[in-house]
């Protein structure tokens, strides 16, 4: 078998049995159903109705005679998506497209245990050492590889203990989460109220500058830059070459280090005086500022300054503040993308640069604050979720054993 097995075999107590996965299941595929709800299968979520969630807007073929049967039971495997651990245990009857495995139990198993045990962290990295292709995205986790993968199988009795006692700690773990992405949420839409001040005309209360009603321009966004859409590179590299540039994918531009490398022949190159915009998908829309130079993703747009009466700091945060409004005027009847000539004709206040100057230190002094209190939230919900995971990793593999006493 080709995967390193991500735990260690010999601390798992001599009770539990260590069978392929593929004793406990056998593949199964119904089709020609009416009348079904679509479903997904999510990385956090397991397998859940699709419209249940408004994040996913990979749009349902129109005729789904090939689409497969799901039973509340069966175990659902995106075979593009496994390597990152989106495969579940279903509580769910609909239907899921031809690309997914449905399997279906021929052991006798706790479905819930078996939900906890294949969706844990050290399965997971067995899934991606397991995945084939040549990108991150477009690897394959194939069921003739992943029946192989070795499937822990303690008693039955203790197999329901297990379940049980996840169930309740993470739902414990989950409420926590919950509370404090509500105060993250709270500290957005504060973030969000700040920036919209710059564009305020009465710039003189908000930031103590001292532009008067008559001196502030308005200008259309399409006489101010200059609006480009990013291209599918050719080939990819792993590694910065000569003549080579930064792929800035979406994770690049939140922050993420780059990992793939490509030319700039016939690619849009941009430079960090530059400003992109989500352009497909469900953030369409969604500003980021631009901190190296490199090549744009097919998914996103530049913005880059035309004006020398606009500066980069302060052009950011005006796009920002209409961040909300764009997105909500994206079209598209699958993937929603930006509507460009909306976005072309809105109009923006141009203060004078130093007043844009001001403005911009005045409002990050406020911002810095908030993004603090934003980062230590995060950070804590970093933590429980790690921790979660690691106590499922912990309790499935005989790490940590479960009794009545426990529960």
């Amino acid at each position: 078998m080709r995967n390193k097995v991500s735990f260690d075999i010999n601390s798992i107590p001599r009770e539990w049995s260590i069978i392929p996965s593929g004793i406990f299941f056998r593949e199964k595929s119904i089709k020609n159903t009416k009348d079904e709800i679509n479903l997904s299968v999510y990385r956090d979520y397991g397998v859940i109705p699709k419209d249940s969630r408004d994040d996913n807007h990979n749009k349902v073929s129109e005729d789904t005679s090939n689409y497969k049967l799901v039973k509340p039971g069966n175990f659902v495997l995106n075979k593009m998506k496994g390597w990152s651990g989106s495969l579940g245990v279903s509580d769910f009857r609909g239907i899921v497209s031809p690309s997914y495995t449905v399997l279906e139990p021929v052991k006798k198993i706790h479905n819930k245990y078996f939900h906890y045990l294949l969706r844990s962290e050290p399965y997971r990295q067995m899934y991606e050492s397991l995945s084939y292709g040549v990108r991150i995205g477009q690897w394959e986790l194939r069921y003739h590889d992943f029946k192989q993968i070795p499937a822990l199988y303690p008693p039955i009795e203790e197999q329901k203990l297990i379940a049980r006692y996840l169930d309740k700690k993470t739902e414990q773990v989950d409420r926590l989460v919950e509370k404090l992405q509500l105060k993250i949420n709270l500290l957005s839409e504060m973030h969000t109220s700040l920036i919209k001040k710059c564009v305020d005309k009465d710039f003189d209360l908000h930031f103590n500058v001292n532009n008067k009603y008559s001196d502030i321009k308005k200008k259309k966004i399409k006489y101010l830059f200059q609006i480009r859409k990013g291209t599918m590179p050719k080939t990819f590299n792993s590694e910065m070459e000569k003549d080579n540039f930064p792929y800035l994918s979406m994770n690049v531009l939140r922050g993420g280090r780059p990992t793939e490398f490509v030319k700039t022949n016939n690619c849009v190159f941009v430079s960090k005086d530059d400003i992109a915009i989500l352009w497909d998908g469900s953030n369409a829309g969604e500003i980021l500022k631009i901190n190296l130079n490199g090549v744009l993703s097919s998914t996103t747009a530049v913005l880059t300054i035309k004006d020398p009466n606009l500066t980069k700091d302060y052009a950011y945060y005006v796009l920002k503040s209409y961040e909300n409004l764009i997105k909500f005027n994206t079209n598209g009847m699958g993937i929603p993308h930006v509507d460009g000539n909306f976005l072309k004709n809105i109009d923006i206040y141009l203060p004078l640069i130093d007043d844009q100057k001001k403005i911009v230190n005045n409002l990050e002094r406020k911002l810095s604050k908030l993004t603090k209190l934003k980062s230590y939230h995060f950070d804590k919900i970093l933590f429980l979720k790690e921790y979660r995971q690691s106590l499922i990793s912990s309790i499935v593999t005989g790490k940590i054993r479960i009794t009545e006493y426990n529960i």
